[in-house]
């Protein structure tokens, strides 16, 4: 049983015929006799006219009946004779479109529809030849790529695409639109009449009608540019622009095939963005200067859609996040190039300018990461920015100082979150720095490297001296610090962190040991063991020092214990770190100060008497004369004692005695050491002195680095190289690199190729 559906006008039949009674042998058939009665059936389908059931029943076997005819198939004449009926029927179809009154478009959509439906059920009729005959001449996608055929001639359709490549239209030009449906239909079946290709089946929609649509777009909107540009100012043209390109492509979407769309939306580009470059690019500074934020938005849209276009507009956003970063410093510093301004003004004032145009790139450039790199390079020439040349970049140290005094117990004002939200704030600042290893000074040993930084410094202070808000929040710094720029970095930071434990449970054992003996020392005592490796400790106010008589026992007894804990190791007793807390009971009302072991030992010597010279203190002290002065200066300027004489400077014949009559608002509080305040200065020069030696130490190992597995370089290639590797701790200076090769010439590591001014060989 074979059925068929086919919709003829209205009304869809569904006929079953029986042809199991009917002879499948082939027989004698007479082609002229058995096409005739097919045509008249087949013109019937074509046109979807209304056949009489007993026609199809009639004559559907027909095709069939030739297929298998004897002695001869007659499929090719079948094939032969539909092909030509199709090619009659479509030239009708054709003159009757063109001299319709009802207007070209109507016309061809409406014969365009009942065609390719007739067209479907004619492929149905002719199932049997496609299958059995056209299918196994038919070329494959490979014959048709590479152009050949087994059987070297014409390539075979399946008659439903050969109705359809007779139906190709014979106009190329559409000259009026009636309605959406019908514009539509009319673009789409100039798709579907090659839809059965399988290589390039656009081809006749972009012959008939993509590439002449193309050409009256770039001619209409070439006209609407230059009338825009005559009638608006640039705000208004952009804006237009903006609207025509979104009507354009609203109409591409309801009209045109999917392929067409890009097409289009480039062609308005050129001619309304492109051709117009010149214009647009000239108004980029005005309006990024000014931030008329919908402007530079709908800058933004039109120049993105031209290669390369808005790179004009990145650079000038990036010259005017410097041009503000750089006023926002200078009017900390009052417009002039001095450099006293306050670390945490510093800092705030640059992460409010980088926090504003984050959120500006956000919202007026989509986030684009084009111009995220444009703020990241302005960044990094602002903080790096020296005004003088000739001076040091300041930025690391000031940040330094920035976190330095968040993380200190007197930070007052913030809560823990707001000072993690503010640590993680100065990562931002910190991955800007060219300097990072002024930030955390590194010193290289050639491959050694053995740790003094600003920030380091500043830690080292805080746990020593117990000033830390947070051990949580000091260590979540470090971490930070450690994901911006790696392990290597922050490693003996950490070392540090667990000095701090390990000396926490050192004093609960010697506490412990202490009371198995029975031992009291008299006095609280706790040690800090450090090692000598991971602290930045300077040598400033290194002086001799004798111990005073009270706390000689508890030294001793420290020392002993530790020699029996930890065998092969030293101590080295660093004072000048040092504090005590020393109560005054010899006033009206008790008070406890807090001190330095230095003032401390002065303020001892007067236990037994209230009045002592210069000389006995420096012979009972044991310290210099230099540091001596220093420390009874701090007496005298917080009157815990007095000189005989005022008014003059302390000298070696002064004299001082205790103060009777001092008084103080608080019973406890706190006398800055005279180390602390010179010290500061002294430190951040000696810090910028050794990062120099520092660097040159880590340049000459480059180098060595370098010329050990290259062997012979040139002079410029190999300062390219040592560029290249110390680039992402900080940016030499080629007069550095230059020192650092006649350095390890004259160390004999390398040495000048012979016959070659400018090249150099590894010496073995």
């Amino acid at each position: 049983m074979l059925r068929a559906e086919v919709l003829f006008g209205n009304q869809e039949l569904q006929i079953g015929y029986n042809i199991c009674t009917m002879s499948l042998r082939p027989k004698n058939i007479d082609f002229n006799i058995t096409w005739d009665n097919l045509k008249i059936l087949v013109e019937g389908v074509i046109t979807m006219s209304q056949l009489p059931r007993s026609m199809w029943n009639d004559h559907f076997g027909d095709v069939y009946n030739l297929c298998v005819a004897f002695p001869e198939p007659l499929a090719d004449k079948l094939y032969m004779e539909t092909k030509k009926f199709l090619d009659e029927h479509t030239q009708d179809l054709y003159e009757l479109i063109i001299s319709s009154d009802q207007g070209l478009l109507i016309a061809y959509h409406h014969y365009w529809v009942r065609f390719s439906q007739g067209a479907t059920y004619l492929n149905r009729l002719y199932l049997y030849l496609n299958t059995q005959h056209i299918k196994k001449q038919k070329f494959n996608e490979a014959d048709l790529q590479y152009g050949r055929s087994d059987h070297g001639g014409e390539s075979l359709m399946e008659i439903g695409e050969l109705a359809l490549e007779m139906h190709k239209a014979r106009s190329s030009c559409l000259d009026d639109c009636p309605n959406q449906p019908v514009y539509h239909g009319v673009i789409q079946s100039f798709v579907e009449v090659e839809d059965f290709k399988k290589v390039d089946s656009l081809l006749l929609y972009r012959e008939i009608f993509e590439t002449p649509f193309l050409r009256h777009t770039g001619d209409y909107y070439k006209g609407e540019a230059s009338r825009l540009l005559q009638e608006n100012n640039c705000s208004q043209y952009m804006e237009k622009v903006l609207q025509k390109l979104d009507e354009e492509e609203f109409r591409s979407r309801k009209f045109l095939h999917p392929s067409s769309y890009s097409r289009v939306a480039e062609e308005c580009e050129k001619r309304m963005v492109a051709d117009h470059l010149q214009f647009l690019h000239g108004e980029c500074r005005r309006i990024v200067r000014q931030e008329i934020r919908n402007d530079m938005q709908h800058l933004y849209m039109l120049l993105k859609s031209v290669p390369a276009a808005a790179e004009a507009l990145i650079m000038e956003v990036q010259q005017h996040i410097v041009k503000n970063g750089l006023e926002a410093i200078n009017s900390l510093r009052g417009g002039d190039n001095g450099t006293n301004f306050l670390p945490q003004a510093f800092v705030e004032s640059l992460l409010e300018v980088h926090e504003k145009y984050t959120q500006l790139i956000k919202e007026v450039f989509n986030g684009d990461q084009l111009f995220f790199g444009a703020l990241d390079k302005a960044c990094t020439i602002v903080i790096n920015h020296k005004g003088n040349p000739k001076i040091t970049c300041r930025s690391p140290e000031l940040l330094a100082k920035y976190c330095d005094a968040l993380l200190k117990k007197n930070a007052k004002t913030c809560t823990e979150n707001e000072i993690e939200i503010k640590l993680q704030q100065t990562i931002t600042i910190f991955k800007y720095l060219d300097d990072k290893d002024v930030f955390q000074k590194v010193r290289f040993m050639l491959m050694e490297e053995v740790l003094s930084m600003f920030y380091a410094r500043m830690l080292a202070k805080r746990l020593i001296y117990n000033q830390s808000m947070s051990m949580d929040a000091e260590e979540a710094m470090i971490n930070k610090l450690k994901q911006a720029c790696g392990y290597e970095f922050t490693s003996k930071l950490h070392r540090m962190f667990t000095d701090v434990s390990v000396s926490t449970d050192l004093n609960s054992r010697f506490m412990d040991s202490l009371r198995r003996s029975n031992t009291d020392l008299g006095i609280n005592f706790y040690i800090s063991v450090l090692q000598a490796g991971a602290w930045p400790l300077g040598q400033v106010a290194i002086s001799p020092f004798a111990i005073p008589q009270e706390l000689e026992k508890s030294v001793q007894k420290f020392e002993s214990f530790y020699v029996s804990s930890f065998s092969g190791r030293k101590l080295t007793w660093l004072h000048h770190l040092c504090n005590a807390e020393l109560k005054l009971c010899y006033l009206k009302k008790s008070y406890i100060v807090t001190m330095s072991t230095y003032q401390m030992a002065i303020l001892l010597l007067f236990e037994t008497t209230d009045i002592l010279t210069f000389s006995y203190i420096l012979e009972n002290t044991k310290l210099n004369s230099e540091q001596l002065v220093k420390q009874v200066q701090s007496l005298v300027e917080a009157k815990l004692i007095l000189p005989s004489k005022s008014n003059r400077p302390v000298e070696s014949s002064s004299t001082f005695y205790l103060n009777q009559n001092y008084t103080n608002k608080r019973t406890k509080f706190k006398l800055t050491a005279v180390v602390q305040k010179e010290a500061a200065q002294q430190e951040v020069e000696q810090t910028h002195v050794s990062v120099d030696e520092d660097r040159k130490l880590y340049l000459q190992a480059a180098i060595v680095r370098i010329m050990k597995a290259r062997k012979v370089l040139r002079h410029n290639s190999l300062i390219q190289e040592v560029i290249n590797q110390a680039k992402a701790r900080f940016v030499p200076n080629v007069s550095m690199i230059k020192k650092c090769i006649e350095a390890l010439i004259d160390k004999q590591y390398i040495e000048r190729t012979p016959n070659s001014t400018d090249e150099y060989s590894y010496v073995a």
